[in-house]
């Protein structure tokens, strides 16, 4: 039977499979070409483009291809192209999000980064320092290193049961995989969005601009890829400056205002909000180098160096006017008879300014025969990573004064892995082993301190400490699993990961003193299973268990800080979480679409959450017993769904999933037991439908929906539509798409069409307007 989606995309890596676990998005290479497999329900990747993915996968696999974005995605930052994928949120708040895009899959909330693992060419960008956002920085992955512009296809892997990858795959393995070229390419682009935003008493448009260019070709032996991204990038406000009703005081001398506007806070308690605080403007540039040689037809040595800066600058607004009309950023207040007290740090400003390094050098053999070889080694280094804020207040603190820096210069990470495929009865037995050993090394430095002269250009005073925080963490792997084709319709993938975990020169200080932690050490073992039935010709059975132990992040263990609008309290005796995660599967060729059930189900214990202290500013992270999820996810992807009825052109796709997902036993939280488990909705959905009439146009329409959540464990949090809240959502997107002719095309977008407010903590973008110009050769 053809499968009609998987043949644009001339010259794609293939990822090829007879369980259509990959549906619409994948690319592949013609219907009739020899690396065409076809493998019972287990994904087989060939072909020339390089992954991270281990040649066979027992499980769900999603996917995009470059064609498939550019029709179908407004998209800005790579992230964007993960977002109609089921059962997957990136928790972006505005163009350019460098620090708080964190992954949402299944049976994880955006709160839990270090639950998911994002490669790209097999180079990791899931930051594992910390898990989602603590101690006055962040982890998300480092989306900045990949531009939309160079990505060839994006592979998402659902579940832990590949033994090739950490306990972090709990969720899920994305994998970006750019382009490297067989010929001369060049390309340039040039973008725009803009955002009008009514939100309390900000009524203002925050616009932005992105542009690229790409130069690559193969020549002989060599090969090699050079891009540059640019982007200048203005978001709306994601903080608040509040105070509850409850927290005035009667009497003492206060400046009557007005402009504060009345709202509920999350637990339907009155609160003022005052004025906004944390509206980024930052510029940000990114570069890539790829080259590759080809020792021989077979030998070929990649290396990658990537580099990314960011300027960001974050800002506040007073909503507050006195009496003689002027804003109000300090002192004592009077709002409706009662006082409140601003501080400096009501209305906060910062500045940030990071460099980061990516390296990857990889060696890889592939005959394709009875055994195929690599070594990959890769380094993220934070050269420059630097944040700055005031300690007095507004309006004085805009051109000067007393502050801090926050300096994480040296903080980076490491991995050295080797991995082999060995197929003892060739290309047609009945087994294919793959196996690996992997060392992966984390250091965190993160120290702040009061500065000499002016906070927006002094040095640091090591006389006046606010804080320094830091500590490794190392993971030694081995892993094996066996494919074992036992009948035409019977295959199966058995597993076993091994995992040493060490945390050493761990320490916390501050003015006052100073605590240096004992090193830890923990080995685990993750046993993996599948197994698939060829049920039919156009239908397959697959089920998939798997064990993932994902163990603490040298932030969560050592990463206490104070000062400024947030504090974390670190625990260096944390216990690694535990999952068990199951997944069973029916897959169907319909013809013109591929459709996909999954019913899935884990089990975690002692999982990683870092909380609120409730009624203060102050987190701290802790193990919750034991969390469970049960959970279904509905599938389809359709190219040209309607040709029979006459109708060409027409693709559509969509996702349904479902998730009982709740904590079930917390000795340390007891109200906890019994409630849902924060910022894993219920309820989720993507559907879109893209329409070519012909060769130029391209229309689509897109939508995604998230239900009832939380963010606290014990669900207090009842009025989720408002700053601190998660709420549900219902978004719109609209493209047009027209290709001007060979080398020149343009679109114009609207994200979130309808207008719709939502939030995650902060608020998500409103209507916003995109337009883009691409020329290629």
């Amino acid at each position: 039977m053809k499968h009609p989606v998987l043949s644009h995309a001339p010259g794609a890596a293939a990822i090829l499979l007879f369980s259509f676990s990959i549906h619409a998005q994948q690319a592949g290479p013609a219907e009739d070409a020899p690396e065409r497999i076809k493998s019972l329900g287990v994904v087989t990747v060939t072909g020339g483009q390089p992954t991270s993915l281990p040649t066979q996968i027992p499980t769900t696999i999603e996917g995009v291809t470059r064609e498939e974005i550019d029709v179908r995605i407004n998209a800005t930052d790579s992230e964007d192209v993960l977002k109609y994928l089921p059962s997957l949120l990136v928790r972006k708040r505005y163009n350019g999000d460098y620090n708080h895009a964190v992954l949402s899959t299944r049976a994880s909330g955006t709160g839990n980064s270090a639950r998911s693992a994002v490669y790209a060419d097999g180079i990791l960008l899931s930051n594992y320092l910390g898990n989602g956002i603590a101690n006055g920085t962040n982890y998300a992955p480092r989306w900045g290193m990949v531009s939309p512009e160079e990505v060839e296809r994006v592979d998402v892997m659902y579940g832990p049961f590949s033994a090739a990858y950490p306990g972090n795959s709990a969720g899920a393995v994305v994998d970006y995989v750019t382009r490297m070229p067989t010929k001369l390419e060049a390309h340039v682009s040039a973008g725009y969005s803009s955002q009008p935003n009514n939100l309390y008493n900000t009524h203002q448009t925050f616009n932005s601009w992105q542009t690229s260019a790409s130069l690559g070709s193969k020549t002989g032996d060599w090969s090699w890829w050079l891009s540059l991204n640019h982007s200048d990038n203005k978001g709306q406000p994601l903080t608040f400056a509040t105070a509850t009703q409850a927290s005035g005081r009667t009497g003492g001398v206060s400046t009557p205002v007005t402009g504060y506007v009345p709202s509920l806070n999350t637990t339907n308690q009155p609160w003022y909000i005052l004025g906004t605080g944390t509206q980024y403007h930052s510029i940000q540039d990114q570069a890539k180098l790829r080259l590759a040689y080809d020792f021989s037809p077979t030998l070929r040595a990649t290396y990658t160096l990537g580099w990314w800066q960011n300027a960001g600058h974050a800002r506040s607004q007073s909503y507050l006017a006195g009496p003689d009309g002027q804003p109000v950023y300090s002192g004592n207040i009077n709002i409706q008879g009662r006082t409140y007290t601003l501080v400096p740090a009501t209305f906060p400003l910062a500045n940030d300014a990071q460099t980061h390094v990516m390296h990857g050098l990889s060696l890889k053999n592939s005959p394709r025969g009875t055994f195929d070889w690599e070594i990959a080694a890769s380094m993220f280094d934070y050269l420059k990573d630097q944040q700055r804020a005031p300690t007095a207040a507004l309006p004085w603190a805009a051109t000067g004064g007393a502050g801090t820096l926050q300096d994480q210069n040296g903080t980076g990470w490491s991995t050295l892995a080797a991995k082999g495929t060995w197929r003892p009865g060739g290309m047609q037995g009945a087994h294919i082993v793959d196996f690996g050993i992997g060392h992966d090394r984390y250091k965190l430095a993160i120290a702040k301190s009061n500065v000499t002269g002016d906070w927006m250009s002094g040095n640091m005073n090591p006389q006046s400490l606010v804080s320094n925080v830091g500590g490794h963490t190392q993971t030694t792997s081995a892993w094996a699993q066996d494919t074992w084709r036992i009948s035409s319709q019977w295959k199966t993938v058995l597993g076993m990961r091994w995992e040493d975990w060490q945390a050493r020169d761990g320490y916390t200080a501050t003015a006052a003193s100073r605590q240096s932690y004992p090193g830890r050490s923990e080995s685990h073992f993750s046993p993996k299973a599948a197994l698939a039935y060829q049920w039919s010709s156009d239908t397959v059975l697959k089920a998939s268990m798997g064990r993932a132990v994902r163990f603490p992040t040298v932030g969560e263990l050592y990463g206490a800080t104070n000062g400024g609008a947030l504090s974390f309290i670190n625990d260096p005796t944390l216990k690694p979480e535990k999952s068990w995660t199951g997944e069973l599967s029916l897959e169907k060729d319909l013809g013109t679409g591929l459709a996909r059930a999954t019913l899935f189900h884990e089990t975690t214990r002692d999982a990683l959450y870092s909380q609120l202290i409730p009624n203060t500013t102050t987190s701290r992270v802790q193990n919750v017993d034991k969390m469970r999820t049960t959970g279904v996810e509905l599938a389809y992807n359709g190219s040209n769904v309607f040709k029979n009825w006459g109708l060409r052109g027409v693709d559509m796709g969509g996702s349904l999933t479902y998730a009982n997902s709740k904590t079930v036993a917390d000795a340390a939280y007891p109200q906890a037991v019994g409630k849902w488990q924060p910022r894993v909705p219920r309820w989720r959905a993507t559907a879109w439908t893209s329409y070519a009439p012909d060769d130029h146009w391209a229309f689509t329409v897109a939508a995604r929906y998230s239900g009832k959540q939380f963010s606290n464990l014990d669900n207090s949090d009842v009025n989720a539509s408002t700053y601190f809240g998660a709420s549900r959502y219902f978004t719109v997107d609209l493209r047009v798409r027209y290709q001007i002719d060979r080398q020149w095309s343009a679109s114009f977008g609207i994200d979130n069409a309808n207008n719709y407010r939502y939030w995650n903590f902060h608020p998500y973008p409103q209507r916003t307007y995109t337009a883009s110009l691409k020329w290629g050769l």
